[in-house]
């Protein structure tokens, strides 16, 4: 088994953390399929704008999603592949602990 320093751990903590709110895992499973404005975002998840920003500013403060300004409009895409690799695994996990089926 590795060791691994405290601060380590605390930081891949508080990066679970982010994951642990649905609407972040909605934005992060929308985001997989290319980037999106915030209100195409909002359209997406029938939610409101201002939450999806507050949302976004916390996926974007752990390093999960980056933004990409072109003229006056934001899009916003996953930071790298180890997002999407782990939003996969948990998605894969928890249909495997409910025997496979997505409950969609």
């Amino acid at each position: 088994m590795e060791d691994y320093k405290i601060e380590t751990l605390y930081d891949v903590s508080e990066l679970f953390k982010v994951f642990g709110d649905t609407t972040r895992i909605r934005i992060l499973t929308a985001l997989r399929g290319g980037p999106l404005c915030v209100f195409h975002l909002a359209q997406q998840l029938e939610m409101g704008q201002s939450a999806i920003s507050h949302q976004l500013r916390l996926l974007r403060g752990a390093g999960l999603v980056r933004a990409n300004r072109v003229g006056k409009t934001v899009s916003y895409a996953l930071d790298d592949d180890h997002v999407a690799q782990i939003l996969d695994l948990g998605l894969a996990h928890v249909a495997h602990r409910k025997g496979g089926h997505d409950d969609e």
